[in-house]
C-alpha cells in the first residue's frame, strides 16, 4: 500500500492563553481544554474537538477556522521526540476526510 502525505499539518510552537472569540464557536457542554501557538496560528484543544485558527493574507486578518471533532477521528498515533537530534513530537490523526499531522516542538506536552 502506497505512503499517503497528510492533508493538513500543523506545528504547535508553545502554549498560549486560549483566544477569547474561540468562546463563540463552542457548543453546548463543550470546554476548551488548552491553546497552543503555531507561527501565525492558534490550535484549540476542546472536550469535543480540535479547532485550528488559520489566519491567511499578509496581515492576517482573514481567519480560517478547522473544527475536527474528536467522533470522526479513526485512529491516532503519537511519535515522542528521540533525543539530543530529534527534537519534534508528533500526534498524527486519521479521519474518513483523511490524514492531520500535528507536530509538537521540544516542550509541548498535550
Amino acid at each position: 500500500m502506497a505512503e499517503t502525505g497528510a492533508i493538513l499539518a500543523w506545528t504547535l510552537v508553545s502554549e498560549c492563553p486560549i483566544p477569547s472569540d474561540v468562546a463563540d464557536l463552542l457548543v453546548a457542554g463543550e470546554q476548551p481544554i488548552a491553546a497552543y501557538k503555531t507561527f501565525r496560528d492558534s490550535a484549540i484543544f476542546t472536550t469535543k474537538r480540535l479547532i485550528v485558527r488559520d489566519a491567511q493574507g499578509l496581515r492576517g486578518k482573514k481567519i480560517e477556522i478547522y473544527s475536527l471533532p474528536w467522533s470522526m477521528v479513526n485512529m491516532w498515533s503519537s511519535e515522542n521526540a528521540g533525543g539530543f537530534l530529534d527534537h519534534n513530537a508528533e500526534i498524527e490523526l486519521w479521519t474518513r476526510a483523511g490524514h492531520i499531522k500535528v507536530n509538537l516542538q521540544k516542550g509541548i506536552d498535550i
